[in-house]
């Protein structure tokens, strides 16, 4: 198999080796990649909103053939090629010294989501950037990672916002021939193709890939032309509301994803399912052991002894449930080349608390051996939530664990921060040792004045965006002056500024702020500590509440009363997360406990030097010392509980965070302000870093896989662990 090898073909022999690394996303997180492309052409660079591949397509070859005969950049090239080739040599990774060779021991890791870049909008929040980061880092230790999701073509949303508020969903077309992907092709030319049959008529696959450092992503395309028109579709949206549609992605994806890599040729031994919407690649797995002549319950046993699934929904509508006739439907003629009954098909899939219908999760749990929640709190309502699977043990004991989410600090550390401020006090070496918490400890000995500064600087540089994406939106538009207004033209870089940037969802409380407004107004519009509310993010397609909220905070926005205070900044993505995580003063969190399960974009913030105001759930349980931000108890269940909780969050902004913040020193300084923000720096970076969960997840789950995979009679890449020949009987 082979990828697309002919692009950029006027790109010069002598710096040939841009064509692989613009495919590749190393440069997404290694500052010098990035520098390289904008010392080629820094016009070119921001014009293709830093996306290396558009921006080479469009580049003259004159300016090219320039380039090769600049010996300042010629050296540049040549130190940044040198690093690429080093850093993608496996051999020397940690995970060859510490744990195995990695050509023994691939680990096939599924998601219906990732979020790798704003050029790849393959995301839809928090699931799908926890997916990238793991990605990355799993390339930066060198576990073998092989990863499995969709390509989709019209991306999640593009928001916008009307007149009156409401989100207008707008697909952007992927454009490929611009884009860090290539499709896979055969030995002769043409795309691959993969035939599932589960469907009838069956279903052809094309594979797009996506190299994230030294980890393959492979992603599926239903788009072609073999298929039918109404099959073309099924991965062209990310969680579509129709439960047929999302089945049909279900199916593709966990059955189709595994004939993909067995197309490929890649030999895996271990599965991870990121969340329930790929579990049914535990059936393909089954499928192919039997019809080698092993019998389902061995086959069963075998595989679940080698899959790890993690869950990340803590509200029980979250959890995908198929009716038992939609189930029949599609496995009817699949389910005999497994040797399962539909009975015991439908019985892995029951939920004995609502046995409504087959449900994911309970499936995704019953066949897989290593079962986690994304925070220790989030464990704890896992194994309340879903104990009636095991009903002869006592709660404590349900076998599910909890590896704390992180996130990949290379890619969300300010580069400034990093490479300046960082290299300097906390050594060269920092980032290569940024799970060891003496390092951190180092960041006391950074100036009050280094750190204050540098941050200012961030603000501004976050509001100049907005006003930009405000100022392009009332050229395109000829919008009202007030929605221009409401959309963060006069945000002041002085003023104490809160944010709040995540999916718009009814439990994550998006209006909480704007409860009392007469009280929100006076600690806004104080003339001598005036504060001010950005906020950002897209309610799903089909969920008309969460777009109700949104409309709210929109309108409230719109006020004069609040003299364009309060901002919300439509079409929230990676690029502007960017800017919100190293650029506000104050990340604001308020789901309604114990609905967030972990919640990484308060970690980001954190990661970077901004204080978290956050109700006591997921995370910020763990996260919260007393010394690094503010924290909520969270009100008990009532009808006021709302606004107990949001008379809360006053009293702290009222009588700590702003005091605090406007407690300047003669030298400008508040020093207060920035021994808290210190203290983030401190907690986030060694105990909430993706490196520090992926080596979890390697020394709890995959380490013992990996071992029960190869004593396994089965044979290499087939079995493995403990046997649980009972499982029928227990459900």
């Amino acid at each position: 198999m082979q990828g697309i090898n002919d692009k950029f073909p006027h790109l010069p022999q002598r710096i040939s080796g841009l064509r692989d690394l613009a495919y590749n996303l190393w440069w997404s997180w290694h500052p010098e990649g990035r520098g390289l492309f904008k010392l080629l052409s820094r016009q070119g660079w921001y014009l293709s909103n830093h996306n290396p591949v558009k921006m080479l397509n469009r580049l003259s070859k004159e300016v090219l053939e320039a380039a090769c005969a600049d010996p300042h950049f010629l050296r540049h090239y040549d130190a940044v090629m040198a690093r690429f080739e080093s850093y993608m040599d496996i051999s020397s990774s940690w995970f060859c010294a510490h744990v195995a060779d990695p050509k023994d021991c691939t680990i096939a890791y599924f998601s219906a989501e990732y979020g790798l870049h704003h050029a790849l909008p393959f995301y839809a929040g928090g699931l799908g950037f926890l997916a990238g980061d793991f990605l990355k880092e799993c390339s930066d230790l060198g576990i073998p990672l092989v990863a499995v999701g969709f390509m989709y073509p019209q991306g999640y949303l593009r928001q916008m916002i009307s007149s009156d508020g409401w989100q207008v969903g707008a697909c952007e077309m992927l454009d490929r021939e611009n884009a860090p992907i290539r499709k896979m092709l055969g030995a002769d030319g043409n795309p691959i193709m993969i035939k599932v049959p589960v469907m009838d008529p069956p279903i052809y696959l094309e594979v797009w890939k996506v190299q994230v450092g030294k980890t393959s992503l492979y992603l599926i395309d239903t788009s072609s032309d073999a298929n039918e028109p109404w099959n073309r579709v099924i991965s062209d949206r990310l969680y579509t509301g129709d439960l047929e549609q999302r089945l049909r992605q279900e199916i593709v994806l966990g059955i189709g994803g595994v004939r993909i890599l067995q197309a490929l040729g890649v030999d895996y031994t271990v599965l991870h399912l990121n969340e329930g919407h790929p579990a049914f690649a535990v059936l393909e797995r089954i499928r192919e052991m039997v019809e080698s002549g092993i019998g389902f319950r061995d086959a069963l046993d075998a595989v679940q002894r080698t899959t790890v699934f993690t869950t990340h929904t803590p509200v029980p509508a979250g959890h995908d449930v198929f009716s038992y006739h939609l189930m029949d439907k599609y496995f009817g003629t699949y389910l005999p080349a497994l040797d399962l009954s539909r009975e015991e098909f439908f019985r892995l899939g029951t939920n004995p608390a609502k046995p409504d219908g087959f449900n994911m999760t309970a499936f995704a749990m019953r066949v897989s051996a290593y079962l986690n929640a994304v925070s220790k709190k989030h464990g704890e309502v896992t194994r309340q939530m879903w104990r009636q699977l095991w009903p002869d043990i006592a709660e404590e004991n349900v076998p599910i664990d909890y590896i704390t989410n992180g996130v990949h600090v290379p890619s969300w550390i300010d580069r400034r921060l990093g490479d300046v401020i960082f290299n300097r006090y906390l050594g060269r070496t920092w980032l290569e040792e940024h799970e060891q918490k003496s390092i951190w400890e180092l960041v006391d000995d950074i100036p009050d004045n280094i750190l204050w500064e540098h941050h200012n600087a961030m603000k501004s540089m976050l509001i100049a965006k907005i006003r930009e994406r405000a100022r392009e939106k009332w050229q395109i538009s000829g919008s009202d002056p007030r929605l221009v207004m409401a959309s963060g033209v006069m945000l002041d870089p002085a003023a104490l500024t809160l944010g709040f940037a995540r999916r718009f969802a009814s439990y994550k409380r998006p209006t909480l702020l704007l409860q009392d407004l007469t009280r929100l107004q006076r600690i806004i519009d104080d003339p001598w500590r005036p504060v001010q509310i950005i906020f950002a993010g897209k309610a799903h397609q089909d969920d008309q509440q969460s777009k109700l909220l949104l409309q709210s905070v929109f309108n409230v926005a719109k006020e004069q009363a609040f003299g364009g205070r309060i901002a919300f900044v439509e079409d929230y993505d990676e690029l502007l997360a960017q800017y919100m995580v190293h650029g506000v003063d104050v990340w604001v969190n308020n789901p309604l406990p114990p609905m967030e399960a972990s919640g990484t974009s308060g970690m980001k913030a954190t990661l970077n030097g901004v204080p978290q105001l956050s109700v006591m759930d997921g995370w910020w349980i763990e996260g919260y010392n007393g010394k690094n931000g503010w924290a909520v108890l969270g009100a008990p269940e009532g009808e006021d509980r709302d606004e107990r909780d949001a008379s809360a969050m006053y009293d702290l902004l009222e009588k700590e965070i702003v005091p605090l913040y406007y407690d300047v020193d003669e030298d400008g300084i508040s020093h207060g302000w920035v021994k808290v923000m210190k203290e983030t720096i401190k907690m986030t970076g060694p105990n909430f870093s993706a490196r520090r969960m992926a080596k979890e997840y390697t020394e709890k789950f995959y380490r013992k896989a990996i071992e029960a995979s190869m004593k396994a009679e089965f044979g290499r890449g087939r079995g493995g662990g403990r046997a649980r020949s009972d499982l029928f009987e227990k459900i």
